[in-house]
């Protein structure tokens, strides 16, 4: 069955200007709450080895010692996770006690400190390698599809991927940020390497689409439209299958895997469905509504 994708391009796009739209308004209004990796600082996790006292509990058993802002994050069942300023080995052995180390009472999983030059500097790469790889994929697509120049130019690709990727690393921001405002989720370095691989796949299911088109085009003897459409039609169970597969995997992980990595799976799940979309909905009827503008009777 033959399905004129294309022609439904006004809702696909309105339906991502919402989602844009909503995502930028929760990046201004609540910001993205960034872990230590960026701000500096130290961060502890703990397990109880009883029941796990409440938050007002395990702060106020804290003070008395120099720790800053101190934020409490619950996780599993009996799991606490703390944040606070970057403290030394001293104080770090004084919350334990604290805590109740020494009355076996607790277990520590983990204590990492990083100091705040080391996360600005993080945080000032971290943006550089987005745009250097988002530019580089612009440029690899531009070479890529060099050889189409007809009825639109190469470039017109490369610039149709930088929408749909901005499209879908702006989504799962703008969810995070509701997150950090209301459930404490922090933006750290495994999420932005989750994100980038994100990139990484929907570029490939673009690429794709382009590739179909591209071996349509020379065939010729359709309009543009008509050839978008097909290549839509031909790839179709390729996307589906393998955006399947692999959100049944990272489901399963989110679900069955350790509480530290939900984040980490978050974001990859929700990269991976807004590329999937992007990269069949809004990439190709991108390329077909430039080429309608350029076309249009004067």
């Amino acid at each position: 069955m033959f399905i004129r994708y294309t022609k439904y391009r006004i809702i696909y796009f309105i339906f991502s200007v919402i989602l844009i739209s909503a995502s930028i308004a929760a990046l201004v209004i609540f910001g993205l709450k960034p872990a230590i990796d960026f701000t500096g600082g130290s961060i502890l996790e703990i397990q109880y080895k009883t029941d796990r006292p409440s938050n007002q509990d395990i702060v106020k058993s804290l003070e008395g010692i120099d720790l800053g802002q101190v934020s409490v994050q619950p996780t599993g069942d009996k799991g606490v996770i703390l944040r606070m300023k970057d403290i030394p080995d001293s104080t770090h052995n004084e919350i334990l006690a604290k805590l109740g180390k020494n009355e076996n009472k607790i277990e520590e999983v983990r204590f990492e400190t990083i100091g705040p030059t080391i996360g600005k500097e993080l945080k000032s790469k971290a943006k550089i390698v987005v745009v250097v790889a988002l530019l580089s994929m612009f440029v690899y697509i531009a070479l890529a599809f060099r050889r189409i120049q007809r009825p639109l130019k190469s470039w017109q690709y490369g610039v149709s991927t930088i929408i749909t990727l901005f499209h879908d690393i702006i989504i799962p921001l703008g969810v995070f940020a509701v997150l950090g405002k209301y459930y404490g989720i922090e933006i750290s370095i495994p999420i932005i390497a989750a994100l980038l691989a994100v990139l990484g796949y929907s570029i490939n299911n673009t690429i794709v689409v382009f590739d179909r088109m591209r071996e349509n085009l020379f065939k010729g003897g359709e309009s543009f439209e008509e050839i978008t459409d097909r290549s839509l039609n031909q790839t179709l169970a390729r996307q589906v299958n393998t955006s399947l597969t692999i959100l049944l995997t990272l489901f399963a992980l989110y679900f069955f895997g350790g509480e530290t990595l939900k984040p980490f799976i978050l974001a990859l799940i929700l990269g991976t469905i807004a590329g999937v979309y992007s990269s069949f909905f809004i990439s190709a009827p991108i390329l077909v509504s430039w080429y309608r503008l350029k076309n249009r009777p004067k």
